[in-house]
């Protein structure tokens, strides 16, 4: 993860939102989607270093609905 004093990335040149460019491969899709559920698991795992009780707590409430979900 970034530190908070290192300068902010800018946008991909490929990013699909500016209109002027090409589409993304699908290597490059699945890259950044990789990256994005790396950060995102790593800032889970933070957040139940931080707050355990909190954590706890909504792992019990999922835990909870798979149990109540039917097919």
């Amino acid at each position: 993860m970034a530190g908070q004093d290192e300068p902010r990335r800018k946008a991909d040149p490929a990013d699909p939102v500016d209109p002027g460019t090409e589409p993304e491969s699908a290597d490059e899709r699945r890259r950044r989607r990789a990256q994005f559920l790396r950060e995102l698991n790593e800032a889970r795992e933070l957040r139940e270093r931080v707050q355990p009780r909190r954590a706890r707590a909504a792992r019990m409430r999922q835990q909870m609905r798979m149990r109540t979900f039917r097919w």
